[in-house]
């Protein structure tokens, strides 16, 4: 049997950690250093994906052979992209202005062979209705959780689920931050067995 390939996760992000580290693979983190601005008139899935590949293209060369995985998340509200709020006030702001309504999570993850070069992408949306919330909640919520890492303010694994109404989406891990689902196909076709 040939040697495990060795994976690398081209991110910072613990929560992306946490994910990977659920699926009980071995691997490594590797921070990449890549520009995340939108480009003129790009859309919300072509961001995301663009982004996921560019954070696995850029640590490939620092792992020859490996498995890279790339990922990116950015919200979009009626067409707008919604990334990770600049500060307290700007999260504020974010969340009354998605509060009655809804936005869709795109959550992007690429699968680069450092060996072959070839690269697998794929993009998931993730749809979320919020509630009426009133400025109140919104100031306890960004007390409780400061989520200004996170795309859209939304931090919905602890008390920011309860901002929400619905939710609509075929990978719940999308809402998280990265499609797990796609990404253990993806891993499948390169050889990586999980189960």
């Amino acid at each position: 049997m040939p040697p495990a390939r060795k994976i690398v996760l081209a991110s910072s992000s613990p929560e992306r950690r946490r994910m990977l580290e659920s699926l009980q693979l071995r691997f490594t983190a590797d921070a990449p250093d890549i520009d995340e601005t939108a480009r003129r008139g790009e859309r919300a899935p072509d961001l995301v994906a663009r982004l996921s590949r560019e954070k696995a293209e850029a640590v490939a060369a620092r792992h020859p052979g490996a498995l890279l995985i790339g990922s990116d998340q950015v919200a979009e509200h009626r067409g707008e992209i919604i990334g990770k709020p600049r500060d307290h006030e700007d999260a504020a702001r974010q969340l009354q202005k998605m509060r009655g309504g809804a936005a869709t999570l795109h959550a992007g993850v690429a699968l680069l062979d450092a060996e072959s070069g070839k690269c697998e992408c794929a993009v998931e949306p993730f749809t979320v209705e919020f509630r009426e919330f009133t400025d109140e909640e919104i100031e306890r919520y960004l007390a409780a959780e400061k989520p200004y890492n996170c795309c859209g303010s939304l931090k919905a694994e602890g008390p920011g689920i309860a901002l929400l109404k619905r939710l609509h989406g075929d990978d719940p891990n999308t809402l998280f931050g990265m499609p797990l689902i796609r990404l253990t196909e993806m891993l499948a076709r390169a050889g990586v067995q999980l189960v």
